[in-house]
């Protein structure tokens, strides 16, 4: 029983660690430049606020679309703040992280810009 107990805790410990380090370490940086289209805070359990940028490229052609996740809540006002204007959003992407409690996306947004 306590070899099963240990083997569990080491268990949950190794997932521990290995969550805390895909969310501390970035795998990417970069920016995205559009029109926010949709922001909306989605959930059963753990709610994480999910958006999508359209990144307009050149006319006529069609429109990319750009999902990401935002956890911090003043992040969050200055896109609803800024909706309906072109913007640029500041992200990092994180590779592998284990669950869906921490967004849809591995794209999660840092900072927002208006583009004038």
């Amino acid at each position: 029983m306590k070899r099963f107990l240990a083997f569990l805790f080491l268990l949950v410990l190794l997932v521990a660690l290995y969550t805390w380090a895909t969310l501390t370490w970035s795998y990417s940086q970069g920016e995205r430049a559009g029109y926010v289209q949709k922001l909306s805070k989605k959930g059963w359990i753990c709610k994480t606020w999910e958006g999508e940028l359209a990144m307009i490229n050149m006319p006529g052609t069609l429109t990319e679309k750009f999902n990401f996740t935002v956890h911090d809540d003043a992040v969050v006002k200055k896109i609803n703040q800024s909706m309906g204007k072109r913007v640029n959003l500041m992200y990092e992407e994180h590779v592998g992280v284990p669950f869906s409690c921490f967004g849809d996306t591995g794209h999660y947004i840092t900072n927002v810009e208006v583009v004038e």
